[in-house]
């Protein structure tokens, strides 16, 4: 396992800064929630337990193996989901962030056992189609983890909502996972007030592929996240 210095520095600055990002879009509350980054070929940074936000310093957060198991003389307990995330760090080599929120909206939508239906071109954007529904799980194991990367192997969404649970989404570094939990919030927002107005209209699955495909490959500027 590296240790801390250099690049992981730069991480866990990176990590702070994002924790905070969650509060300031509404996605947290209290000490809920994390935000994880892989560290290297063999661990990853993770957000400690119970630690209230404001307190998140960059050596606030907790180094671990891809097993969950913190480093010699970390001083913090990792976050409870530190198994949910190891296993997906173990199984899913393309993931580089892991997120999880109990944000509003998305998590109503969990509770229900529902997906979120593809009706809004940023959801074809995002999310390739539907947000899937995950199994329900225990916290503290791997079982969430494994139904996080059960569930997400057959979708090009990178949000799964886990049933009467919340929100988690992966991405290829952490920012892009923070991105894809604000997002997966703001859909989940739009499709359930236009439920209250009527019933969405769906999109032609051919128009969902080229707006994912456009988003994708042709958005934004070239060689910028």
């Amino acid at each position: 396992m590296p240790e801390p210095g250099g690049g992981i520095a730069a991480l866990r600055t990176e990590l702070a800064v994002l924790h905070q990002t969650l509060v300031e879009c509404g996605l947290v509350a209290w000490t809920a929630g994390n935000v994880s980054a892989r560290a290297g070929d063999d661990a990853f940074l993770i957000k400690p337990s119970g630690v209230p936000y404001e307190r998140l310093t960059p050596d606030a957060m907790v180094l671990c193996d891809l097993e969950g198991k913190p480093a010699d003389g970390a001083e913090l307990k990792p976050s409870s989901d530190v198994f949910a995330h190891a296993y997906v760090y173990r199984h899913r080599p393309d993931v580089g962030g892991v997120v999880h929120t109990h944000s509003a909206y998305a998590t109503a939508w969990a509770a229900r056992g529902e997906p979120i239906p593809c009706v809004l071109t940023a959801m074809a954007d995002e999310f390739g189609g539907e947000i899937p529904v995950g199994p329900f799980a225990l916290i503290g194991g791997d079982d969430i983890g494994r139904g996080i990367v059960e569930t997400l192997g057959g979708h090009r969404s990178p949000a799964v909502l886990m049933r009467n649970h919340g929100v988690f989404t992966i991405g290829a570094d952490a920012r892009a996972a923070v991105k894809a939990a604000v997002m997966c919030e703001d859909v989940a927002r739009t499709v359930h007030l236009s439920r209250q107005l009527g019933e969405p209209r769906p999109m032609d699955a051919g128009d969902i592929d080229r707006l994912y495909d456009r988003y994708q490959n042709a958005y934004g500027q070239r060689g910028r996240p």
